[in-house]
């Protein structure tokens, strides 16, 4: 069996890694001619964490980034609602690490380039369209930079990782309905600034109405001064939206600044920390709807092209490492029936990332401070306990561990 993958995401990289170790070939194919370091902070939650550790890529990826070890939850006037360890912090056999996205698809690229061979990745080749029958499927391709046709190419098994604009998504879905806008736009960014807090803490603050922030270091030591490198993404409830998804396109400072003010905490200068930052990105907060199905004959979808979900809960990649995982499982068990094995990989993932899309819609790890301003509105509160239980707070954080599959016990299962 041969494997081609369109798209060297974080979806696509990992899924070569986890073939090659199963002892499937694969060949993958990315649009872009060189792969550079775009976008901003992203999590690997100790589920995919367990993955990426089991393909021995945990020294490489601590080495880039930093284990977090506490989630804090504050009010916008700077009061903390409530404080939970992570990942081997809170008794994870794996770490959670909060890394640059580049730096992530580095140290897969790097892996794949030594493991599979460089030969084996091809940049610079668009996909355009497959076509199947009974003995294998084909992809056809253009060259991006000049429109030209490259060479058709034939294997048992195509996965389009292609992301949020997927190609092979389109051609499986023609009719599929408008992206869904939750109401909420995100500017976000990355900056040199010293250390808060414990120095490994995520930080979930104010609510939407008015501004919420989620702030957490992503690389240590990046000078003499110790100083880190820290994401930041800023939410706020905005009727209208620029349509076009764009992980980079670049943001306007003027948008969303007033919001943050007066956050003038003792442990950070939020509105010091937005303005030290360029570039600024811009992102409304979308989705889809879940689709009924990904695969058809010989062709599936893995990761954003099968179910892209707002970017709340941290959990994007980590369900594309997940179905990585599933999807070299299911082509091992049936290695003489591909067809069959990707109807498997989709009866085992499609319902488990259809419950994260819609637990990231209504109740992700952030319900904790929605919770509160709920039910105080927008002002300080004497006691937190006045407000909400510990026992209420940690349950909401458990639900929705439980439904992206990171609660540990379903880590021991």
């Amino acid at each position: 069996m041969e494997v081609m993958i369109v798209g060297a995401g974080i979806g696509g990289l990992t899924l070569a890694l986890m073939l090659h170790r199963a002892g499937i070939p694969a060949r993958v194919f990315e649009a872009a001619t060189e792969l550079r370091p775009l976008g901003a902070g992203i999590n690997v939650l100790p589920h995919a964490s367990a993955e990426l550790s089991a393909l021995e890529l945990e020294d490489a990826l601590t080495s880039v980034g930093v284990e977090t070890r506490e989630a804090v939850f504050y009010n916008r006037f700077g009061q903390l609602i409530f404080r939970e360890p992570l990942g081997r912090s809170a008794g994870y056999a794996s770490p959670q690490v909060s890394l640059h996205r580049g730096d992530l698809q580095k140290v897969l690229l790097d892996a794949c380039v030594r493991r599979i061979g460089a030969d084996r990745i091809h940049m610079g080749w668009q996909c355009s369209h497959f076509s199947q029958n009974g003995r294998g499927i084909t992809l056809h391709f253009t060259d991006p930079a000049t429109g030209a046709a490259r060479a058709s190419q034939r294997a048992d098994v195509a996965v389009g990782c292609d992301g949020l604009h997927s190609v092979l998504r389109k051609q499986l879905h023609p009719h599929e309905g408008e992206p869904r806008y939750s109401g909420v736009n995100m500017w976000r960014g990355v900056t040199a600034w010293e250390p808060f807090l414990s120095g490994a803490s995520m930080v979930r603050a104010g609510w939407l109405t008015h501004g919420k922030m989620v702030i957490y270091p992503i690389r240590n030591n990046i000078d003499a001064a110790g100083r880190q490198l820290v994401n930041w993404v800023a939410e706020i409830e905005t009727p209208k939206h620029r349509e076009k998804r764009d992980w980079n396109r670049p943001g306007n400072l003027a948008d969303f600044i007033d919001s943050y003010a007066d956050w003038h905490f003792e442990w950070l200068d939020v509105p010091a920390m937005i303005r030290a930052t360029e570039p600024i990105l811009e992102f409304p907060m979308i989705d889809q709807d879940p689709l009924p199905w990904w695969t058809q004959g010989r062709v599936t979808l893995l990761g954003d092209a099968a179910h892209p979900m707002l970017p709340r809960g941290s959990n994007g990649a980590g369900q594309a490492v997940l179905d990585a995982r599933a999807l070299a499982d299911t082509l091992v068990l049936h290695r003489d029936h591909p067809a069959a094995a990707l109807k498997a990989y989709e009866s085992r993932r499609l319902p488990a990332t259809t419950r994260v899309v819609l637990a990231n819609r209504e109740n992700p790890p952030d319900a904790i401070i929605r919770e509160v301003y709920l039910r105080i509105g927008d002002r300080p509160f004497a006691r937190i306990q006045d407000v909400i239980s510990d026992d209420e707070l940690r349950a909401i954080s458990d639900s929705y561990k439980r439904i992206a599959q990171y609660d540990q016990a379903a880590l021991r299962r």
